[in-house]
């Protein structure tokens, strides 16, 4: 299946180049299914590599950038190396195996890439026999492909997101052959069940419910790297959720670049807002959570199901990027200011006490001091709980990449800082509000730093409280003493 020209899931914006628009209608959004056999095929193949190291423990370290799901991917990998026999370490100069998983979303996270590779070199002059791996979105680009190969030639394997299911043949044939290979992936879009996850959390837990995004909002690199979107069936995602629940995890966040579109491109008629009611009715003591929702797919389903569902958390991250029309509609954005306010309001209407996080993209190609004050308008208006602030960052191959951006950076960084600082008072205004109030929280971890338990609330506020190592994994109650900016303090009830 083709997109036509014709499908109104895309709007081409001005300054968008020809190349770019007649790019995104080529690109295959068929589901490519892995069968079952070819899953079982790989951990056949994770004995063979075990064989290989000739009742040695094997060490490995897999290194992550990026967001939620490269963390997902990443416990798959980790899923497989103990399928192989290989146990963790973060010692470089130990590990047999690394494996770098990758994010192309910001340059910042790529040059941080480059740099770790870099002083890779030291480990693999002591090991020889060392096999280093470079994987996730970054290596879906032509370019960055091209630099791995000439620049950092003791990389042994590379492979894109959607290799990841045969990982074990990759690393069996790198170990046999003495080679190097190049899997970036054929850019069609895989689906595939059955990969063991090592899951390095024992109370919360990311499930991957799709994959891809079909927006193209013109600063992302995102559908060029994860592809199209790809939903995985009903069935296998309550599966797994419930033997999330029975393995005692008490926090699990339902993943996807664009998760309100879940379920369009099945045959199955569960839609998002269908699937968090399914995963609510599991029996047990535990939170659901979800990340990320484009505002064009918010619905009152979705707003309904919040409220209805007692285990679904009541925050709701819906990213606005821009407060200025015209550059939403620069960026792609399909809505505009007006229609995000009128969604703000309507899903405050179904669940009042709301936590609302968004992120802001600062310095978008062309961005005026207008467009900048017509975004504080709107932080201003909404009072959004928390804030993610972003400086623009040129993509390759995207088609804001090509837009003119005649502003400097100091223009660009002082509009941010003036951004952060508004942000950062109406975030400590809203959680003085919580002062006195008591809170259900799942104590989920210890400050390592401090000491501290580290909590959250049902809108996802971090609390910090006082306590026993003991409570970890428990819902307690928190009387909320004090806070700032980031935090809230509590003690036990």
């Amino acid at each position: 299946m083709i997109l036509s020209r014709e499908t109104p899931h895309f709007l081409p914006t001005k300054g968008m180049k020809s190349e770019y628009y007649d790019r995104i209608f080529s690109m295959n959004i068929k589901r490519r299914v892995i069968p079952t056999e070819e899953i079982e095929k790989q951990l056949a193949i994770c004995s063979e590599v075990r064989k290989e190291f000739e009742g040695k423990i094997p060490l490995a370290l897999v290194d992550t950038f990026g967001c939620q799901q490269n963390e997902e991917d990443s416990e798959k990998i980790r899923g497989y190396l103990a399928e192989m026999g290989f146990e963790m370490t973060d010692d470089e100069f130990k590990a047999d195996l690394i494996v770098i998983n990758t994010c192309a979303v910001r340059e910042h996270a790529e040059m941080r890439v480059f740099g770790n590779l870099g002083a890779l070199t030291h480990a693999k002059k002591e090991n020889p026999n060392q096999i280093i791996a470079v994987c996730g979105c970054m290596v879906q680009q032509e370019h960055i492909v091209d630099k791995i190969k000439k620049s950092f030639r003791h990389v042994d394997l590379v492979f894109g997101p959607d290799e990841l299911w045969r990982f074990p043949e990759l690393i069996y044939t790198v170990m046999t052959k003495r080679k190097r290979i190049f899997a970036p992936g054929s850019g069609d879009g895989c689906v595939a069940e059955g990969i063991p996850h090592l899951r390095s959390d024992k109370v919360k837990a990311w499930l991957s419910i799709m994959n891809g995004c079909n927006n193209f909002c013109t600063y992302c690199i995102v559908p060029y790297t994860r592809f199209r979107e790809r939903s995985r069936q009903p069935g296998e995602i309550i599966a797994e959720a419930r033997e999330l629940v029975a393995a005692g995890y008490k926090d699990i966040t339902l993943l996807g670049q664009n998760v309100n579109s879940y379920g369009k491109d099945l045959e199955s008629s569960v839609n998002f807002a269908q699937l968090i009611r399914k995963v609510n009715d599991i029996e047990g003591d535990f939170v659901i959570r979800f990340m990320t929702s484009h505002p064009k797919d918010a619905t009152d389903e979705l707003f309904a199901a919040m409220r209805d569902c007692e285990k679904c958390e009541k925050h709701l991250h819906l990213p606005l990027q821009s407060g200025s029309d015209r550059i939403l509609k620069a960026m792609n954005r399909y809505y505009n200011t007006e229609k995000y306010l009128a969604l703000v309001d309507r899903v405050r209407e179904f669940i009042p006490d709301i936590v609302l996080t968004t992120d802001i993209i600062v310095g978008f190609p062309g961005e005026t001091d207008e467009d900048f004050e017509d975004t504080m308008r709107v932080i201003e208006k909404v009072r959004f709980d928390a804030m993610f602030t972003f400086i623009y960052s040129k993509r390759v191959g995207t088609p804001a990449a090509e837009m003119p951006d005649p502003f400097t950076r100091e223009q660009k960084q002082a509009h941010f800082d003036r951004l952060v600082e508004t942000q950062n008072r109406i975030s400590e205004e809203k959680h003085r509000e919580y002062i006195g109030k008591t809170v259900r929280v799942l104590i989920d971890g210890k400050d390592r730093e401090d000491g501290v338990l580290t909590a959250r609330t049902s809108g996802g506020r971090l609390v910090r409280v006082s306590g026993g190592e003991s409570l970890i994994g428990s819902f307690v109650y928190v009387n909320i003493t004090d806070c700032n900016t980031w935090a809230l303090r509590g003690e036990l009830v």
